[in-house]
């Protein structure tokens, strides 16, 4: 028997199904549209993901001649923060999904942040007011969606997180269906109590929203129900927010131990256990996991809007590289970046600053710079990035790390992981596993079934497949931040 896995992130849904030792049987992928209907804007739509997703799914069993039946269950990870409203009766979507890194919101952050500044809910949610969260997506829906606040008072929509939509539709998509999120992904839409881990009602109120719309909060392994359709009779039986799923696939379980996931973004969890640590350098307290009945684990994180995305960008929009892989080689053709540094702040900044005032600068630029050092530039700024989250991290954890564990799609790149551990001054660890995320969302789910036992089983699972260990000199690494936070300081406030 074996565990399936579906991983909808931002660009892409997947199934991957995983034995005992948390191999991958079999793995299918599918990418889907970005919509970019005005600067700052990114959708989705959901039924175009539901497809894939149903795509996905018969396409990795069919590979491995499985059927849903040698499944034991099935965990779901997914993008978080981006938010879904649809009809309860028809199942249809009322808008596009508002991807998480849209900005149409920034005048909603001014607005709430005039009474009591970008922290009034901190102590309470553990994020700041940013357009990252769900809570004003929900809000510029019903105030611009025909309909939506009407059929809502009457008890007709549905909001989830992409975990959510995904949940309902594979129980049935119908009024039957189960409407329910996890702990993890509640803690992202800036509506949950981080200590009751109950929705708010004060908060509710404030962003004026009704509690009808929302899913019931559960631990993030437990047995949710059986899938109908695609997956028919299987338990679904896991729940984590992607990053939270990078954490527990790397089995960061002890307080103190940190994983940093490159993908679309770049996302740094460190574990601090079962208590609540409230960030003074511009770090979110958010919830790490909670597994069946047990106390729920609490984690920081540093959240980078562009890591991936901005290779991605130089393929797509300046046609630098004909695919993303192409981008280490471009950046090799060069010595260093050649004096020219890459803010990618194209949905603001997020940790440490939070500035949504903030846009994409280029840096330096001379007659000298040519396209090998841009794509260097490029690649540097997700390490830069990091490593003022890092700094953050051990200032509010009080605790010096000693390795980072990379996973993501980016961590093939060796010149990016050798860079990143020249400035963190640690070793960075690649494991053998890279597809933590969805291994993560099948861990949760076989523990819920006995899949496997307890975490030491897990932890077994764990094996290191590359370190870097850092080779820069401490003078060098000093100057070239400096620049980098120099041009950083130049992002700031363009957009008024």
């Amino acid at each position: 028997m074996y565990i399936g896995s579906i991983d909808q992130g931002t660009t892409s849904t997947r199934f991957i199904i995983f034995d005992k030792k948390g191999e991958i049987i079999s793995i299918a992928q599918k990418e889907h549209t970005q919509y970019y209907p005005q600067p700052g804007w990114v959708e989705h739509n959901p039924d175009e993901i539901w497809v894939n997703t149903q795509e996905v799914i018969r396409q990795a069993l069919t590979q491995a001649q499985l059927t849903p039946k040698d499944l034991l269950a099935v965990g779901i990870t997914n993008q978080r923060e981006t938010t879904v409203v649809w009809n309860k009766f028809t199942g249809k979507p009322y808008y596009n999904a508002i991807v998480w890194q849209d900005t149409r919101t920034s005048s909603l952050v001014n607005e709430l942040s005039a009474d009591g500044g970008p922290d009034r809910f901190r102590e309470k949610t553990g994020l700041p007011l940013a357009t990252y969260f769900s809570s004003l997506k929900i809000k510029w829906l019903l105030k611009n969606v025909a309909t939506l606040e009407k059929d809502a008072m009457k008890g007709e929509v549905l909001f989830g997180t992409m975990d959510t939509y995904v949940l309902w539709q594979l129980t049935g998509g119908n009024k039957n269906a189960k409407h329910i999120t996890d702990v993890t992904n509640a803690s992202r839409t800036q509506l949950m109590d981080l200590q009751t881990l109950k929705w708010d009602d004060s908060l509710l109120e404030i962003f004026g929203i009704p509690r009808k719309i929302l899913p019931e909060i559960r631990s993030s392994s437990e047995v949710y129900a059986k899938a109908k359709g695609v997956l028919e009779g299987v338990p679904i039986a896991g729940i984590l927010g992607d990053q939270q799923a990078a954490l527990v696939g790397q089995t960061c379980f002890r307080p103190g131990e940190a994983k940093n996931t490159y993908g679309t973004g770049c996302f740094m969890l460190l574990n601090t256990g079962d208590s609540l640590t409230q960030s003074t350098h511009g770090l979110i307290t958010t919830v790490a996991y909670q597994l069946g009945k047990q106390p729920v684990q609490y984690a920081l994180e540093g959240s980078v809007a562009i890591a991936g995305a901005l290779v991605q960008w130089l393929r797509d929009n300046l046609g630098l590289i004909e695919k993303s892989s192409d981008i280490e080689a471009l950046a090799r053709t060069v010595e260093d970046n050649g004096g020219c540094y890459f803010v990618p702040a194209f949905s603001g900044m997020y940790a440490p600053y939070w500035r949504s005032d903030a846009r994409g600068v280029v840096a330096g630029l001379t007659r000298f710079v040519t396209k090998g050092h841009l794509g260097r530039a490029a690649l540097e700024a997700t390490a830069f990035q990091t490593l003022e989250i890092l700094e953050a991290m051990e200032k509010d954890a009080g605790i010096r790390l000693s390795e980072l564990r990379a996973d993501g799609g980016m961590t093939v790149n060796e010149l990016l992981m050798q860079f990143q551990s020249d400035l963190l001054n640690v070793p960075v660890v690649r494991p053998k596993m890279i597809e933590t995320t969805a291994l993560g969302a099948a861990y949760a789910a076989g523990l819920a079934v006995g899949y496997w036992k307890d975490l030491d089983d897990l932890r077994q699972n764990w094996g290191i497949e590359k370190t870097w260990k850092p080779q820069m000199p401490r003078a060098k690494r000093n100057s070239m931040y400096r620049s980098w936070r120099k041009a950083v300081r130049r992002s700031f406030g363009w957009e008024e």
